[in-house]
């Protein structure tokens, strides 16, 4: 009966003149399904239910092990099922999709509902005025009038007492000083600051949390600091913490958002805040029975006074990503490339995004940039950009030649590089790689003496060269600082010491020898 419901629900939209595309989105089947029972009369759909009643389906044989265990099992999945199957019987070719619906008729058929664990929920008082608000983000997909598509991105906040909503949307994605901004807009609008905000632990905010300890972004906590805000953190997979700011955000996509056409971001933002005025925060609230609006008038008087505006030169604008093995950093859901050789163990970069989409990177906060590239709104891509790959354009004797031009003595230094080229010939490349990093921050001098020593000790390998570098920069510390602290000269070896020559021995008056040997006693 329910595919001849949608039968006639189809041929029904059909006569009012809806499109297909607009049928299947109303009904919620793919245009596929549409087109196919468009194409059938009454008595062929007839015909057709009857054949799928008496035709065997391709799991008949196995309704007997699949029942058994969801008797057994009354939570399984479809999806654990389809595995369960695949492992038992490896030659049975199935699709996870057809699993799914017959699953769905054996629990219909042996009335066996799927179970799931249930949480306790207990209603609690809403918080004083002026106490908590919650932070929230959003996605949506909206239609521009020549058909394409936007992702749009919002921020909503919302105070837990009045229920009084602040939205703010963009049409790329948010970054910490994009958080940071809305914020400060967000307690102008409200005319203060709550006393408590609770956010879910998204990355912009959060970088990580261990039982209760939590780490924010730089720039966040800069930011937190200087706005000395009282933070509460749901823990993960826990959404209910944050309820009535969740239910914002449907509320924002499903009555706002939803079947509205985008032009221009301004535009959106003058329609968002219509709607906030009309609807979000102008309507009655299912569960207070009161407009927002008017309990807000009461509740802006408790919020935390906001005394001065926030200078954004003294909080940080960029956040930090780790960097990988292969000398890349996770954006997005992207792969951005690095210059080759920038990857470290717990090595950090520093990230913003400009106005015009392009994602800039740099090893330290303010320090240079050491890649620009355009963001990507897809999702698994690497970006990489030609100059972080190995320079195959140049061949090895001219990348040898390269190197060897960062030595004093450049024939010894070619010698060394032929070496490493006879005993390393498919990684030359990697091998001249590590001989550059090696002598990218040192004195020539510490470079050359490396040289000799290596080739003094019969040391053919790049690796090598880089820890004998290494020691000779720590024993030249070391002999600095010895060299430093010393107080006393230093005393020549098998030598006298100079004191000695101006020592004199104690002499007496030749009277005293007289005096004793006639007998008198000095």
């Amino acid at each position: 009966m329910e595919k001849w419901k949608v039968y006639m629900d189809i041929y029904q939209l059909k006569q009012q003149g809806f499109k297909i595309r607009r049928i299947a989105r109303k009904l919620g089947i793919s245009r596929t399904t549409v087109y196919k029972y468009l194409e059938k009369s009454p008595e062929e759909m007839g015909e057709w239910m009857a054949s799928t009643q008496t035709r065997r389906k391709k799991l008949d044989p196995y309704e007997m092990l699949i029942q058994t265990w969801l008797s057994e099992h009354p939570d399984l999945s479809a999806s654990q099922i389809h595995d369960w199957l695949l492992e038992s019987y490896t030659d049975l070719k199935v699709g996870e999709s057809t699993v799914r619906l017959y699953v769905n008729e054996l629990r219909e058929k042996y009335n066996i509902p799927k179970t799931e664990a249930m949480r306790d929920y207990q209603a609690l008082q809403d918080p004083p005025m002026g106490q908590q608000a919650q932070v929230d983000f959003g996605h949506t997909v909206q239609k521009t009038a020549d058909g394409k598509e936007v992702k749009l991105t919002c921020i909503t906040f919302v105070l837990s007492h009045s229920r009084y909503k602040f939205v703010k949307w963009l049409d790329r994605p948010f970054t910490t000083k994009d958080v940071i901004d809305y914020h400060e807009q967000a307690f102008h609008a409200f005319g203060g600051i709550p006393y408590e905000i609770v956010y879910d632990q998204d990355a912009l905010i959060v970088v990580s949390e261990n039982a209760g300890d939590l780490i924010l972004t730089e720039a966040f906590q800069a930011y937190r600091e200087e706005r000395k805000l009282a933070m509460y953190v749901c823990r993960k997979a826990d959404p209910e913490s944050k309820g009535k700011v969740e239910n914002v955000v449907k509320f924002v996509k499903r009555n706002f958002a939803k079947n509205r056409i985008f032009s221009t971001l301004d535009r959106w933002h003058e329609q968002s805040d219509a709607w906030l005025e009309r609807t979000g925060n102008g309507k009655v609230h299912n569960t207070t029975k009161k407009r927002p609006v008017e309990v807000f008038a009461l509740e802006k008087q408790h919020l935390r006074p906001v005394i001065t505006k926030l200078m954004f030169s003294r909080v940080a604008s960029s956040v930090t990503r780790t960097v990988r093995k292969d000398n890349t950093i996770l954006y997005q859901s992207n792969r951005y490339s690095i210059p080759l050789g920038t990857y470290r163990q717990n090595k950090i970069v520093y990230i913003q995004t400009t106005d015009d989409d392009h994602l800039v990177i740099r090893e330290q906060q303010e320090g240079s940039v050491i890649a620009n590239h355009k963001i990507s709104h897809e999702r698994g891509t690497l970006i990489q950009d030609t100059q972080h790959t190995r320079d195959r354009t140049k061949g090895v004797p001219a990348y040898m030649a390269t190197v060897a031009e960062k030595f004093e003595d450049k024939e010894k230094a070619m010698t060394f590089l032929e070496a490493l080229h006879k005993n390393y010939p498919r990684y030359i490349r990697d091998q001249l790689q590590l001989m550059s990093k090696a002598l990218k921050e040192i004195e020539p001098a510490i470079g050359d003496e490396a040289l000799h020593m290596c080739i003094r000790q019969g040391i053919e390998s790049a690796t090598e060269f880089g820890d004998v570098v290494q020691y000779i920069k720590r024993q030249r510390q070391v002999d600095h600082a010895a060299l430093e602290h010393t107080k006393e000269p230093i005393k020549p070896l098998g030598g006298r010491e100079t004191s000695v020559d101006d020592t004199k021995p104690q002499t007496r008056d030749v009277s005293d020898y007289l005096a004793l040997l006639e007998g008198a006693s000095v």
